[in-house]
């Protein structure tokens, strides 16, 4: 809520707004890309696994460098971060167009040009990936535990408007010389507009866990664990990169399924591929901004609702036979995957204390990074059955729900705060789980 300074929560308006701007503009560049890609890779040639593989270098890169810029931002700051990130997305997406464009003109042999393509869009997953986990820290920085769920979903909210904009954009973007290369060059003038916007207006500020660790280390507390290591988080992480990871698959395998169901050319389709994810972003936007605030619903409640609505979706998508069945089943799997992100986000980011914000933010988006190294494999099995990702997708979220109410952490994340005492209390209830 906003209070009389002029700030929701401790973060000033303007500053909510930019990093909402952040979130947006990478979201829409990353599903422009991914609703023009079918067309992209059929129009040069690529076979179909290989088009999404475009994404599992980037991905095995973001996973890699996403807890080494969380690092970073506690030691530089938020802000810097968030610049190179943007830096990163811009150049890479502006990489990918040259690429794609080459492509188009049959400069070189189609492998060829995936092998380049590949390499322009690492450069995203090795830089911007920076800014992910900087943004999520800032925001952490200024809410308390009692806000952060709804903040973390205010977040991802931001995230899912982009996408509902991004597929929008990107058949409006196919300029007559351009070609389906458009929309790449766009989005990098996006990005570069907002790089300006950060490095201009937005406040950097000192990371709330500065205070923290120092007095941890003047008390001669020990270094924190490895997040892998950490039992208060891992079962988020386990979580959330298999709901990534049954969203990504669902995302990358959608274009093609409309494509073939609706027997038009790939540019053609284009459009109600557009039309699909955006009921999909619609729905998700409705958990985000609207169903959780509305409810004040606790990551508990989140993880739970999420695995098994996005289970729904997945099984109506599988067993749909016409276009519109598969935009309905897309949308409630979207509402579904709402929940969950911000679920599984939030609990993690009030599991620890304050001065682990930004490494529980490298953790999670490493998991919502690496899970696209699994997209060619959707595909390949979309190749052999059309209904078999999304069959796979619900038997995954059926056994998350099991998940969510058979361990304890996941059993007990509701926004209470992570102070050191309650860090310990949540470890002796562990042992007590483990005795029992």
């Amino acid at each position: 809520m906003a209070n009389s300074a002029g700030t929701i929560d401790g973060l000033p308006k303007r500053a909510l707004a930019i990093i909402f701007g952040v979130s947006i503009a990478t979201a829409l560049g990353n599903t422009g890309l991914i609703s023009v890609l079918p067309a992209i890779g059929r129009s040069i040639g690529i076979p179909d696994f290989l088009v999404v593989a475009v994404f599992s270098l980037s991905a095995v890169l973001w996973a890699v460098a996403s807890p080494f810029w969380a690092k970073a931002s506690d030691r530089y700051g938020r802000k810097p971060l968030m610049m190179l990130g943007l830096g990163g997305f811009m150049v890479s997406m502006a990489l990918c167009g040259v690429v794609v464009s080459a492509g188009l003109r049959h400069l070189a042999a189609p492998l060829v040009i995936f092998g380049f393509f590949l390499l322009a869009r690492a450069l995203f997953g090795l830089f911007g990936s920076a800014s992910n986990p900087a943004t999520q820290a800032y925001v952490a920085d200024h809410t308390g535990p009692d806000q952060r769920t709804q903040s973390m979903a205010g977040l991802a909210g931001a995230f899912g408007l982009g996408t509902v904009i991004g597929p929008f954009l990107a058949p409006l973007f196919i300029f007559p010389v351009l070609g389906l290369a458009g929309p790449l060059f766009s989005f990098s003038v996006i990005a570069a507009a907002m790089l300006f916007v950060v490095w201009r207006y937005l406040p950097e500020s000192r990371p709330a866990g500065d205070a923290a660790a120092a007095e941890a280390l003047q008390a001669g507390e020990a270094k924190p664990k490895p997040m892998w290591r950490d039992s208060r988080v891992i079962p988020f992480l386990v979580f959330g990169f298999v709901v990534a990871s049954c969203q990504t698959g669902q995302q990358q395998t959608l274009g093609f399924l409309i494509i073939d169901r609706v027997g038009l050319s790939p540019i053609a389709a284009q459009r109600p591929i557009a039309v699909a994810m955006a009921f999909g972003a619609v729905a998700g936007l409705l958990a985000q901004w609207g169903i959780i605030r509305m409810f004040e619903m606790t990551p508990r409640q989140l993880l739970r609702w999420g695995a098994a609505t996005a289970a729904a979706g997945n099984l109506l998508v599988a067993l749909s036979t016409d276009y519109s069945t598969v935009v309905a089943g897309y949308a409630l799997a979207s509402l579904g995957f709402g929940f969950a992100r911000p679920g599984f986000t939030a609990g993690a980011s009030l599991a620890v204390n304050a001065r682990d914000q930004a490494r529980v933010a490298g953790g999670i988006a490493a998991v919502n990074g690496i899970n696209a190294v699994l997209a060619p494999a959707f595909v390949r099995l979309y190749e052999a059955n059309h209904a078999a990702p999304f069959a796979v997708n619900m038997v995954l979220l059926l056994g998350l729900l099991i998940y969510a109410f058979a361990n304890g952490p996941l059993r007990r994340a509701d926004p209470q705060p992570a102070t050191d005492a309650g860090a310990s209390t949540i470890a002796g209830l562990e042992k007590s789980d483990e005795a029992g």
